[in-house]
This record gives C-alpha cells, sequence and structure tokens, in this order.
C-alpha cells in the first residue's frame, strides 16, 4: 500500500498545485468514498440479514455471500488499482492515479450496494 506523510496544514484541495497536495487530496477522497462504501454495505448486510432470519436454516447464507463478495471485490479494487498506478510506478504521480481509481471503484461499488437495497428493499 502507498503511504503519505501526515499533512503538516490542511490542504485547499480545490486549489491543489503540488503533487504531493493532489496526491493527499486524492487520498482524502479515497478515504470519503470508502465511509459512504462502507454505509452502504452495512445497509445492504442489514437487509441480508433480515432475509436469513426470515428463512428455513438450512437455506440462509446471504449475508456470508455478500461478506465474501465484497472481500473478493475489496481485493480486486485493490489489484485493478495497482495495475493503474503503474503509468507513474515509482514516480510522484503514481499515488494519485492509485487513489482515483480507487475511489473511482469505490464509488462505482457504492452506487451497485445502493442499488440492490433500493431495488429489493421492500420485498
Amino acid at each position: 500500500r502507498l503511504t503519505l506523510p501526515a499533512a503538516a496544514q490542511e490542504v485547499d484541495c480545490a486549489n491543489a498545485v503540488t503533487q504531493q497536495d493532489m496526491n493527499r487530496c486524492a487520498y482524502a477522497e479515497w478515504e470519503a468514498a470508502d465511509a459512504d462504501l462502507n454505509t452502504a454495505y452495512k445497509r445492504a448486510m442489514d437487509l441480508l440479514k433480515g432475509w436469513d432470519a426470515d428463512l428455513p436454516e438450512a437455506e440462509r447464507g446471504g449475508a456470508a455471500a455478500l461478506k465474501e463478495a465484497q472481500r473478493a471485490w475489496i481485493t480486486f479494487r485493490d489489484k485493478a488499482c495497482e495495475v493503474e498506478g503503474y503509468a507513474m510506478k515509482g514516480g510522484s504521480a503514481e499515488p494519485l492515479l492509485v487513489y482515483g481509481c480507487m475511489r473511482q471503484l469505490t464509488e462505482d461499488r457504492t452506487g451497485q450496494l445502493a442499488t440492490f437495497v433500493d431495488s429489493y428493499g421492500n420485498f
């Protein structure tokens, strides 16, 4: 994983100029997207746990399947974004590419989970 030094001061991400500031902003944007993903995942997990509770024990497993899918998705996201980072491998812009990719894929996954809950939450 890429690491970023702690910010000595707040960065104005709307006007970031240095590569270091742009990298910090990309990381902050990914962290915000990840927080939204965690909320969407919890909603989906709560829905599936509710369904599981209403099923005979032998037919349960929705919550476990979601957990397994999410773990596989995280592995996919991390590896896919590592690949994208190779466009600038070893350079100062590598974190910008990786965290931008992680933000985008995380936002996409958040949308998928939200759509799932919105589509099936009233069943």
